[in-house]
């Protein structure tokens, strides 16, 4: 006798993350289209903080010799995808306070969409592509350190250069 068992999830598996997904990200982007304040001294906090979970991340399971080099170009895409976000990112410098103003871009979202699009492939998807799941994990752990590493690093050295100008305009 064969005993057929109902999916629990059926469907609904896919449906709520995505409309989940689909709040959070139409909340976001409606936020990053007002103009915020930009302090400069706080930009290093997400990427130290992106820093300690990759380092415990690694530390948990070292990388094998393959896995560090997957790592490194993920790093460096990650890099590049950041600066080019972190130009995405409009800067306002206020003529008479100097007071440090942003306000995102849904260009700017629409990477973090694509990263999060290619992550939420479930496992299996992997292991039928012949990936190893962990060197995809320690890649796109990677890809995410360069990528709010050098969204800041940009964002900063353009906030300082504004600023500057701006003083020496006033001047």
């Amino acid at each position: 006798m064969q005993v057929h068992t109902v999916q629990p999830h059926g469907w609904l598996q896919y449906v709520f993350p995505i409309a989940i997904f689909i709040v959070v990200f139409g909340l976001r982007a409606r936020r990053m289209t007002q103009l915020r304040p930009l302090k400069v001294e706080r930009l290093w906090i997400v990427p130290a903080l992106y820093l300690a979970i990759v380092g415990a991340v690694f530390y948990a399971k070292p990388p094998t010799l393959a896995g560090w080099g997957l790592a490194l170009v993920g790093l460096l895409i990650g890099g590049a995808i950041g600066w080019q976000r972190g130009k995405t990112m409009q800067i306002h410098v206020d003529p008479e306070t100097h007071a440090l103003n942003q306000k995102g871009s849904l260009l700017a979202m629409l990477f973090i969409i694509a990263i999060v699009a290619v992550k939420s492939i479930p496992r299996e998807e992997f292991g039928a592509l012949h990936l190893n799941v962990d060197l995809v994990t320690d890649a796109f752990a990677t890809l995410s350190l360069g990528m709010f590493s050098a969204q800041r690093v940009e964002m900063y050295l353009r906030a300082k250069r504004l600023l500057g100008e701006a003083r020496a305009a006033r001047a």
